[in-house]
Formats: C-alpha cells, structure tokens, sequence
C-alpha cells in the first residue's frame, strides 16, 4: 500500500504512540484525520502538521462518533486507505483483595475503551475501504490495531488491560481472514514498555528501573519506533493476519 496520496486515519492520535503514527504519515504524504477525545491536544496536532490534516474528535466508546471520524477520512482523494488505532487506557487492579473482589465497573470500561474501542474502529474503517479502488496488487486498505505484550504476559494487577488487549490480538487473524477477499489487510503491534504520557508520571528512578529491565536495548521505545513499524506494515503487503512484539526482547515479570 503506497502512503503517499492515501486517507490515514489515525484513532487515539493526540498523543503518545498515535500522535507518532499520525506525524510519520503525514510525513510520507498520507492525507491524515486525527481523532482523539482530547480535542485541544489533537486540534494542535493537527494544527501543527498543517495541510493535510485534520481532527475529529471522537470517544471510541462512541460508534457514532467514530463514524464521523471515517467519513472525514473517507473524503481524501485515494479515499481511507490506511486505519491506525492507537486508543487505549490502563488500569491495575488485582482480581480478589482484602477489600473484595475486582470491581466490574472498571474491567467493562477498560474492555469497552481497548477492546470495544478497537473493534468499532476496525468494523467502520474496514466498511468505508470497500468502497475503495483496488490498487495494483488488488490491495483496499490496511489497518493496523494496537495490542500488547501484556496480551501474553500480564502483570499483577493487569487482568483487564491483559484481557482487552488479548482480544485485540485474538480477533486479528479472524479480521485479516473476514477482509482477505476484499483486499484489506489486518495487522496489530504489541508494544512494550514505551516513552508515552502513560509512563511519563512516573519518578526518574522507577523509569530507569523499567528501562533496565529490557534486554537490548536497555531504554524505553521511542514511540517514533512504533510508528516506523506501522508505516512498514501498511507498506509491506504480504503482512497480513498478524500482531508483531516490539519490545526489545521483554519478558514480563509477575511484577
């Protein structure tokens, strides 16, 4: 798939790793919509790319709100093309304590946000890219999901961020192979532990300690390096059905 001239939607692009997937298609040519619910940092965003961009604001819990985000993607001149879903939220929370159990109310909103969320945008992304011209290799769009290494290695205290993020992963290859014969591919990446404002909180010293904990190399990933990945997928067509571990060789500890 060629970025360059393509619509790029770009969910949960205010900041952190969206805002780096948004600025590297952009930077490739991409006609880019950022959709955040936060509007002041995803308006400036898209202020400060300028041409080419624009931001719609969108609570992925919202479908109807998401709709509007594809439409406005849809109107690029190569129409949607390219779906990059960033949105997310974490939470940590053992599932029995002293106090009682785990609360329902906030494993079904992290579900709902990550989980939910995700599938929202891929269902209304996918649907406006069949509209789409098949390109030279039939291809009508790529979508790249976002999951995570706690997917298959969640902490103490991660058993909703684990579980929406496993779904991301599981329902990957059921994508790719429900969208195959419209030529739309569909990948995720599992980041580890990465430089964004959910790390950005904590002490110096607690940063260090998990940038320590990564085999090589031994620093947090640059969001930047999330975003050259997203680019690659959505330019390397036989990457289809599948969710890539970037984390430098993380393993999770229990803690």
């Amino acid at each position: 798939m060629r970025i360059e001239g393509s619509g790029a939607l770009v969910v949960g692009g205010a900041s952190g790793l969206g805002a780096a997937a948004a600025c590297a298609l952009h930077a490739s040519g991409a006609h880019v919509v950022v959709a955040d619910l936060d509007a002041e940092r995803g308006a400036a965003l898209a202020a400060r790319l300028g041409e080419r961009a624009t931001f719609a604001a969108a609570d992925v819990t919202q479908p109807e709100q998401l709709e509007l985000a594809v439409a406005l993607a849809a109107q690029a001149p190569g129409g949607l093309r390219i779906s990059v879903h960033c949105a997310g939220i974490g939470h940590a929370e053992r599932i029995a304590r002293g106090k009682g159990p785990h609360r329902a109310q906030t494993f079904e909103q992290v579900i709902a946000v990550n989980l939910v969320g995700t599938f929202h945008a891929l269902r209304l992304a996918s649907a406006a890219m069949l509209g789409n011209e098949p390109g030279g290799s039939g291809e009508r769009g790529v979508i790249v999901n976002t999951a995570s290494i706690a997917a298959y290695d969640g902490q103490i205290g991660q058993v909703a961020y684990a579980a929406s993020k496993g779904g991301v992963v599981a329902l990957t290859l059921p994508a790719a192979r429900d969208l195959a014969a419209s030529g739309i591919r569909v990948c995720a990446i599992a980041p580890g532990l990465f430089d964004t404002p959910l790390l950005a909180g904590l002490p110096t010293e607690a940063r260090g300690q998990l940038a320590a904990s990564i085999p090589f190399p031994p620093r947090l990933g640059h969001p930047a390096e999330f975003a050259q990945l997203a680019c690659h997928i959505v330019e390397n067509d036989m990457l289809n059905g599948e969710v890539i571990r970037l984390d430098g060789a993380l393993r999770m500890a229990p803690r």
